[in-house]
């Protein structure tokens, strides 16, 4: 079922108000899109444009308050709010601040405290000229920090979320099954990443936004860049990672093969991701922290690699963004808890300058973790 039902969105606004309450915080303010879609179920493209600032408050009590240019009221109003403040944007002038000076005022007189997103992955998603002003005309009010309230919210998926994630994580897996129909030696890498996104979306994603990867002679030396126009050779090692999305949520894996035929430390390299992957499964159990994945999948990794996890992290949180909070990294001791959807992230380096990355999808659950994505061969597959 696409979207959610009211009562979802209540839930989630009671256990925000809860959290607000213990911490003592008067209200949040939220600006970014999955933080507004995750108490509004707003969802639109329309967030491409930076042209527009949209706010959503959550007061004490109560159902959330949007504050958004008129072109979006419609669709806001379709959803389970009441209160749909307007204006006519963009007005650079006052880009809905003299309607948020209005909603504050009340906060502001009794020197309230209200939360607002500070912390890392946050942004401020409105000019910073507006941000003073807004301030400067409400000198009472406390500002406080929200970050670890709301992205503790949104760790923890709910059955409705995570049955949307393993929808098109599904959809994910069979993308990457069809390969060996499309790909073959010859064909050019970029010929390969626009094959790959039509496949996906005929599959049944809405979009394939995400997909990146690699192909060299026995590995690849970065998994971020644009692909070339180089065709696929014998001896080559294919990575492709994607981030498909359904209803506004992501999957995020990806898959290696050799083009013809693979070297022995590609085979090698492959082998050990793979266990490595499953050790970070095996991990994955309520109570556990992100630093015993990562120490868990590094202590795989090292029998080829001790680089010691140059790369930052091991895996991190999924949802309605590519990459969310928590991350597997010596640095995070978040702990797991039942329902956390997570990427199992592997990568290492191997001869000379070349690395290979392995990664899964997951829901924690009261035993061993449940696999989102269908789980990878045990050997590196060779594309004839």
């Amino acid at each position: 079922m696409r979207g959610f039902t009211p009562a979802e969105f209540q839930a989630r606004t009671t256990r925000a108000q809860e959290r607000m309450a213990a911490q003592g915080l008067d209200g949040l303010l939220l600006m970014s899109e999955p933080d507004l879609r995750y108490f509004s179920g707003f969802h639109t493209l329309f967030w491409q444009s930076p042209t527009r600032p949209w706010f959503l408050f959550v007061p004490a009590s109560g159902k959330p308050i949007a504050v958004i240019p008129e072109i979006g009221a419609e669709l806001m109003r379709r959803g389970w709010l009441d209160d749909v403040r307007t204006w006519p944007a963009p007005r650079p002038e006052d880009d809905g601040i003299s309607l948020l000076t209005e909603l504050l005022s009340p906060l502001a007189a009794r020197g309230a405290r209200l939360g607002v997103m500070k912390g890392h992955e946050t942004l401020l998603r409105m000019p910073l000229g507006d941000w003073e002003r807004l301030l400067a005309a409400l000198p009472g009010l406390e500002i406080a920090d929200a970050t670890g309230l709301v992205q503790g919210l949104r760790m923890v998926k709910t059955p409705a979320e995570i049955e949307k994630l393993a929808h098109i994580c599904a959809i994910g897996s069979a993308t990457f099954e069809a390969v060996p129909q499309f790909v073959s030696e010859g064909m050019p890498l970029d010929a390969v990443f626009r094959e790959f996104r039509r496949t996906a979306i005929g599959l049944g994603a809405d979009d394939a936004p995400y997909v990146v990867g690699a192909a060299d002679q026995g590995g690849y030396a970065d998994v971020i860049s644009p692909p070339t126009q180089q065709p696929l050779r014998a001896g080559d090692v294919l990575m492709l990672d994607t981030g498909c999305t359904w209803d506004g949520y992501f999957c995020d894996f990806d898959r290696n093969w050799a083009i013809g035929q693979a070297d022995d430390a590609a085979r090698r390299a492959y082998d050990v991701l793979w266990r490595a992957t499953q050790a970070g499964i095996d991990a994955a159990r309520p109570g556990a922290t992100c630093r015993d994945l990562f120490q868990a999948m590094s202590a795989v990794i090292a029998e080829l690699d001790d680089s010691g996890g140059d790369i930052g992290r091991l895996g991190h949180g999924l949802g309605m963004q590519l990459t969310e909070q928590p991350s597997h990294a010596a640095f995070d001791t978040t702990v797991l808890q039942e329902n956390m959807v997570l990427t199992i992230e592997p990568s290492l380096s191997y001869g000379d300058g070349l690395m290979m990355v392995h990664e899964e999808n997951i829901v924690v659950t009261d035993g061993t973790a449940r696999l989102l994505s269908t789980r990878a061969a045990t050997e590196l597959a060779i594309l004839r």
